[in-house]
């Protein structure tokens, strides 16, 4: 079928978008709005001893000036993280204030909002403020946050610790280390990085007669909406959330910032509509940070290179306080695939979640699984390098095999489908495995050197367990899906009209699909944890089909035959009784007759996975280049076989590929977000913070295995975020490749020119 399943349908969101026919929040504007700015903390830590609004007030334009003081009726900034230590006790979730109330606890914490006729009058009254601070001891790193010296930073709790999470058995890996031929340890570390959606946060609220409309990107309209009822203590009904077009996700749009609770107070105290927009720098101090993770991973093998058992230790650093989803990454997120791909008898995992006077972590592409993977795939290439055994071999041999599926793994769940050795094999041969030596000669040639490298993932993806699609046909034939996903640049508008259009063989061209305004949507649980195809998707296919049941009662009375007797193909209703037929059109126009019932055809069906959760996998190899002279790496092939279940739209899913990739490449060479010893943001800008180029990213060799997962009739996986899970792995092991012949062993994300010049000095 044209623009079916399985077809490269370009994105048909796109002729808008690039013609500057895109509405993005900042583009939106109302009649008497004000404007609002922010005072942030320069100081990591201290306390507030004066805070005096008096000459800012004053100012020119100047309407109102909110602090912490003004806001206390209202809740503070949420953490769903629901965790327990070993022992069963909860973690320490310490309050988040949407303005600091006595302390700061970290640089670009929000202290005041300013309201003013302009931005640059509000900016103008925040210089204005007068803000001293004492200041206390600061701690940026989190290998030091629980040291006995370092001062504890949220009142009524001992020390940083929010909790030790664990899981599997430590008894059984001691045992499995103790027997264990060889005892292989690598300690790693997972840089901190900055979302940096290419459209900075943006915020629109409108006050209503007792509530207010807020315009935000998002992922996931209803899902916003549900925390700031929780925040206002009010009826979710009074409150409007619509997102427009969104520039970008990560993770950072699944959280409510403090400019949106302030701004919305002050548009309900003020009757007037309040706008904010972030700039860049300020982004990078108030976006919810990714990673920042010290781990060290020991794996136990036996004589032929079957592992045996494997010790995970973590400390994860939260930043100031838990964000939404802080602690849950680290610990659950990744936790549920740790091990990864790997049959592994015993396994035991330690996250200490830390506190340090840093911007909170939150999700971040992947959410915990880069992690989980990254520390497998080092531990492996590390063991083949110390036993001297080939790298492939190695990981095949220890492969949980589809005849092991469904296969439980250590956290618990279970995984119900993969091939993959067979994934690894593909990669090999379009990689050109076997040709690698002619290539690495040739680099030779130039004085350069070249090495290779294996990243292997598997990720958990789903979500929450339930999503809503419903369907409208007009009387003009054109088709309205309300979904209660959000897409921010992944294309839901062409795959989930692909999806409907193969279910309802009806033309791809009459689908609106409609989402993001919770005055229309009405149940569902955005986008993020790459689960809008394994249940956005499923949905739609199911109302689908039950529209098409609820069409045939009235297709039947108008072709005068038995329900029964009716089928449906192709957008026609037909019966073998009969010669007469009749189109979907044709029902949804009758079905606004008075004898058939006088309203819309519509259906709406609410999906309900169950538990569990659907496994991408995949083996991306990465080829690259060192200069020794200058330790600059150049990743020169880059190639990606990923096993998503079925592919909707290759040519949509290879770009989801492509955009992981990118940021996993970044993650591997060039991002870091730096604070020092006192806490001060060092990379806060793009003059600072290095995002990988178009010069940095290779041409990509993409393709799929199709591995179809049993657990949904689509038979999908997702896509979203493998390339962040494998691409980091892929790319440092390559490197450890290229310099293997100097006694290299080891090298830290992320791999920057000097960093590698400094190795290669070293090591000569």
């Amino acid at each position: 079928m044209k623009f079916g399943i399985g077809q490269s349908v370009p994105r048909s969101e796109d002729p808008r978008l690039v013609t500057g026919g895109g509405q993005y929040t900042d583009d939106i504007n109302r009649p008497n709005q004000l404007y609002i700015r922010i005072l942030r903390s320069p100081y990591a830590h201290g306390r507030i001893t004066e805070l005096d609004i008096s000459a800012a007030l004053s100012r020119p334009g100047v309407e109102a000036i909110y602090t912490a003081e003004d806001l206390q009726e209202l809740g503070g900034l949420p953490c769903r993280a629901v965790l327990k230590n070993a022992r069963g006790e909860p973690a320490f979730i310490p309050r988040r204030p949407i303005l600091a109330e006595r302390n700061v606890l970290f640089v670009g914490q929000a202290i005041a909002a300013v309201i003013a006729q302009t931005p640059e009058q509000a900016l103008g009254a925040v210089e204005a403020i007068e803000l001293s601070v004492a200041d206390l001891p600061a701690c940026s790193d989190p290998a030091k946050a629980l040291d006995p010296d370092t001062q504890p930073m949220h009142e009524g709790q001992p020390d940083n610790l929010c909790v030790h999470f664990e899981q599997g058995s430590a008894a059984d890996v001691d045992q499995s280390l103790a027997s264990a031929a060889q005892v292989v340890s690598v300690k790693l570390i997972n840089n901190r990085v900055v979302p940096s959606p290419l459209e900075p946060r943006a915020t629109l609220v409108e006050p209503t007669e007792n509530g207010f409309t807020l315009y935000n990107p998002s992922q996931g309209a209803l899902g916003q909406r549900a925390v700031l009822a929780s925040i206002f203590s009010m009826p979710s009904a009074l409150i409007r959330v619509v997102s427009p077009d969104t520039g970008g996700g990560f993770g950072v749009r699944g959280e409510v910032h403090s400019e949106v609770c302030v701004a919305a107070f002050a548009a309900m105290a003020l009757g007037r509509p309040i706008k904010y927009t972030g700039d860049r720098s300020e982004m990078f101090l108030s976006d919810n940070h990714g990673r920042d993770n010290l781990t060290e991973v020991t794996g136990s093998f036996d004589a032929q290179g079957n592992i045996l058992g494997v010790r995970v230790e973590t400390t994860a650093n939260l930043g100031a306080y838990c964000s939404n989803a802080g602690p849950f990454v680290p610990t659950m997120a990744g936790g549920r695939i740790v091990g990864s791909v790997y049959r592994i008898p015993s396994l035991h995992q330690s996250v200490r979640c830390v506190f340090t006077n840093t911007m909170p972590v939150g999700a971040y592409r992947g959410a915990g699984r880069p992690e989980a993977c990254y520390a497998m795939e080092r531990l492996f290439d590390a063991a083949a390098q110390q036993m001297n055994m080939d790298a492939i071999g190695l990981r095949k041999r220890n492969f949980i095999a589809p005849s092991d599926m469904p296969y439980q793994l250590p956290s618990g769940v279970t995984v119900s489908s993969g091939e993959f050795s067979a994934t690894l094999d593909m990669a090999l041969q379009r990689s050109d495995w076997a040709g690698f030596a002619k290539r690495a000669d040739a680099s030779a040639a130039k004085g350069l050197l070249r090495g290779r490298g294996i990243g292997f993932y598997v990720e958990s993806s789903g979500g929450g367990p339930e999503e809503e699609a419903a369907i409208s046909v007009g009387e003009d034939g054109r088709i309205d899906v309300v979904v209660g996903t959000f897409s921010h640049g992944q294309g839901h508008r062409t795959t989930y009209a692909q999806i409907l259009s193969d279910t309802l063989g009806v033309d791809f061209e009459d689908i609106n699909i409609v989402q993001g305004d919770t005055e229309v949507v009405a149940f569902g649980g955005g986008t993020g944890g790459s689960r809008s195809s394994q249940m956005g998707g499923v949905a739609v296919k199911r109302a689908g089909l039950a529209l098409v049941d609820e069409a045939k009662t009235i297709a039947a009375e108008m072709i005068q035959t038995a329900v029964e007797q009716v089928d449906y193909s192709d957008g026609l209703f037909t019966a073998p009784t009969t010669d007469a037929q009749v189109s979907l059109q044709q029902v949804a126009e009758a079905s606004q007759q008075p004898q058939f019932g006088g309203r819309k055809l519509a259906k709406t069906l609410r999906y309900n996975r169950g538990g569990g959760f659907t496994f991408p996998n995949g083996a991306h190899i990465a080829e690259v280049e060192i200069d020794p002279e200058t330790g600059v790496v150049d990743v020169v092939r880059y190639t990606a076989v990923d096993d998503c279940g079925r592919v909707i739209n290759p040519l949509l899913a290879a770009g989801q590929v492509h955009g992981g990739v990118a940021m996993g490449i970044g993650q591997a060479l060039l991002e870091n977000a730096i604070y020092d010893d006192e806490g001060q943001l060092l990379s806060g800008s793009l003059m600072d913070y290095a995002m990988p180029r178009a010069t940095h990213i290779t041409d990509m060799d993409v393709s799929f295995h199709e591995v179809l997962d049993p657990n949904n009739e689509l038979g999908v996986k997702g896509i979203g975020e493998g390339g962040a899970c494998a691409a980091p792995s892929a790319v440092v092991i390559a490197a450890i490749d290229a310099l293997k012949h100097l006694g290299v062993t080891a090298l830290d994300m992320p791999m920057t020119s000097e960093r590698i010049w400094r190795v290669i000095s070293g090591a000569r």
